[in-house]
């Protein structure tokens, strides 16, 4: 059976794992949002960082890739995204049906935000968002690649999103 992994933002540009294909996807009752304050990879505990996760939302959909792990490599994968997803228990590992846009449907591993979390900071005003973006480093890098990295590929894959396009602009201003 084949293992499908829902990208929306970090895993649609570097997914760490062997993909044998992609096809566009859209997940119902979930937005992609700036609600997780991140203390490891684009942060730190002193000045946290923000990367995007999957927020509950009655009525909202995300695009984004349905990723198709290559065959054999199942197991290698899921403890991979683990090590990576789950490092600090805000992401819950969730198995979710995504449309595609070929029309089938698929059942597929995606991490979303626990609301109940100390991490989570869901509703934040999106000038507060590009502030903290615009400054925050982690053990991958700086905030800025992570949010620059995830629009210039949702550009690619010709997904709109108006707030990552609004923080996009305004962080690239900040930092001019």
């Amino acid at each position: 059976m084949t293992m499908w992994v829902f990208g929306y933002g970090s895993l649609l540009w570097n997914p760490g794992f062997e993909v044998a294909g992609s096809v566009l996807a859209r997940l119902d009752g979930y937005h992609r949002s700036f609600c997780m304050r991140s203390i490891h990879h684009r942060g730190s505990v002193a000045e946290p960082g923000l990367v995007l996760a999957l927020d509950e939302w009655p009525g909202a959909a995300c695009l984004g890739l349905a990723l198709e792990v290559a065959a054999g490599q199942e197991d290698a994968t899921l403890a991979y995204l683990r090590e990576r997803e789950l490092i600090s228990s805000a992401y819950v590992e969730k198995t979710v049906p995504l449309d595609l846009t070929d029309g089938r449907q698929v059942d597929a591993v995606a991490y979303v935000i626990d609301a109940g979390h100390d991490q989570y900071c869901g509703g934040l005003p999106l000038e507060e968002q590009a502030q903290i973006i615009a400054r925050a480093v982690g053990g991958r890098g700086p905030n800025t690649e992570y949010l620059h990295n995830t629009v210039a590929h949702l550009r690619q894959l010709r997904i709109e999103d108006a707030d990552l396009d609004w923080l996009d602009a305004r962080v690239r201003a900040i930092i001019g």
